[in-house]
């Protein structure tokens, strides 16, 4: 061993010393300890990386003393949910450590006259709903995986299948506790649904994944249960009657809790590991290229009926083969055979998955570029998506490496040109950041550094994503 590699192991030891020292021996892990669980998320193309150590603080003081330990010895500083994520945002560092809120997991408080909950980071979806729902209450962001947590949903701004009514994680995030990349403490916001006071640091968070400040506690707002649900299915035979049918829906006075696009290959695929069977002939499926899913929702039984009738009419009149009112136990297995389509296209071998985001009104024109883009590149592209508010969920299938490059440039490109974005609800995390680098606006990029340096000028918090050049 050489000089150096004493000296750099000398260093590691000192710094994990310090680790133990500020949240005890089972607050950290290294060496053998380090499950492999940690080295990765769900994203398809990162390979897994080692980290140093994997931080587990139990409290906000305990957050504050690992990032002092961090900016002592400039060390980089991975967060980490459930690692459901599909951008590489949790993936470690090497010479880094990472912080996982498992142990954060803590419902602080409901308040159901002001109708909020203040929570730990590491609490995940489902807790949060099973926790509120014996009050009537419901914490509304849909992202499709209810194990994901509350931290991770507000790093990425996560979005989902009800944000065509309730909108995504920044629209129900009140306030927040943050400990910045030094280790001090702030609170932003609070049990308030507006103030004109400054600037809105609370907002600069969400979607920051991670790269500004930890969270450690968020003010939720919440919403009451709609106990009254129906869902529709809607095969088309093109993508142009789909098209005009979501148009006529979105304006014919109903608001969808859930408007969903699948592929013909999507739905069998979604359908098939599931293990359901919807009622729809063989002789539709045959002529469908594309389905419509529209959820609903009421407080009251009779209006549910009356607008399940609209809306029924309405895709009818728009072309679709059938429409078929599902009944409610059929119903809750689309919407969470749905959720599962993530891992249809991971059983199917695709090789990415990407979230793009278009105004909805080009989304139908936008996937046909797509599919003309993909045969250009001999690949297959699969989609569905949150057609509601424009968020296309793609799945590509391209082996190689430096074709599929090509390809998910020109797919980024076409929906920004367009006035879309790359990430609807996903992030940039590490495996999106050469295109987003490439093709966002120098002027906004170089704002975001600016912003980045005054947060975090030693550049700890989630580096080598976002506006941090892969090192």
């Amino acid at each position: 061993m050489n000089n150096a590699n004493r000296v750099l192991d000398a260093v590691v030891d000192e710094l994990v010393d310090a680790l133990i020292a500020a949240l005890g021996p089972g607050g950290v892990l290294s060496g053998d300890a380090l499950h492999s669980d940690y080295t990765h998320d769900e994203t398809l193309t990162a390979e897994p990386v080692l980290p140093l150590a994997v931080v587990l603080p139990t409290s906000t003081v305990q957050v504050s003393n690992v990032m002092k330990i961090a900016d002592e010895f400039e060390i980089p500083v991975v967060l980490r949910g459930s690692g459901t994520g599909l951008s590489g945002g949790a993936k470690p560092v090497e010479n880094g450590v990472v912080m996982a809120f498992e142990k954060m997991a803590s419902i602080v408080e409901v308040d159901e006259i002001n109708r909020t909950a203040v929570v730990e980071p590491g609490v995940t979806l489902d807790q949060l709903n099973d926790a509120i729902a014996p009050k009537g209450l419901v914490y509304p962001v849909f992202p499709g995986e209810s194990t994901a947590t509350i931290g991770g949903n507000i790093g990425t701004n996560a979005g989902g299948m009800r944000a065509i009514t309730y909108g995504v994680t920044r629209h129900h995030v009140l306030g927040l506790e943050v400990v910045l990349a030094d280790g001090r403490v702030i609170r932003t916001g609070g049990k308030i649904v507006k103030s004109s006071s400054g600037y809105d640091i609370t907002q600069l968070m969400i979607g920051s994944e991670g790269t500004l400040g930890v969270v450690t506690q968020a003010t939720l707002k919440l919403q009451p249960i709609r106990p009254f649900v129906s869902t529709l299915l809607a095969p088309f035979s093109s993508l142009d009657e789909a098209a005009s049918a979501v148009q006529h829906v979105l304006c014919g006075g109903v608001t969808p809790l859930m408007l969903e696009y699948l592929d013909a290959i999507t739905m069998s695929g979604i359908t098939s590991i599931a293990g359901i069977d919807l009622g729809v002939s063989d002789n539709i499926r045959a002529r469908a290229v594309a389905y419509l899913i529209v959820a609903l929702e009421s407080s009251h039984e009779d209006r549910l009926e009356d607008d399940t009738e609209t809306v029924a009419t309405q895709l009818s009149e728009d072309g679709a083969l059938e429409v078929y009112v599902l009944p409610r136990p059929a119903g809750t297995q689309l919407i969470q055979a749905r959720e599962k389509a993530f891992f249809a296209a991971k059983a199917a071998g695709a090789d990415d998955l990407v979230d793009t985001v278009v105004p909805r009104s080009e989304i139908f024109d936008y996937m046909t570029a797509v599919s003309t883009l993909a045969d250009t590149q001999g690949a297959f592209v699969a989609g569905c998506g949150h057609v509601g508010d424009g968020n296309v969920h793609l799945s590509v299938f391209q082996p190689d490496p430096e074709k599929r490059g090509e390809l998910l440039r020109a797919i980024f490109e076409t929906a920004m040109s367009i006035g879309g974005a790359i990430s609807g609800e996903h992030g940039i995390g590490t495996e999106k950041q050469k295109y987003f680098l490439e093709l966002e606006h120098p002027v906004k990029l170089d704002l975001m550094r600016k912003i980045k340096s005054v947060f975090d000028p030693k550049c700890i918090l989630g580096p080598e994503r976002l506006v941090d050049p892969p090192t």
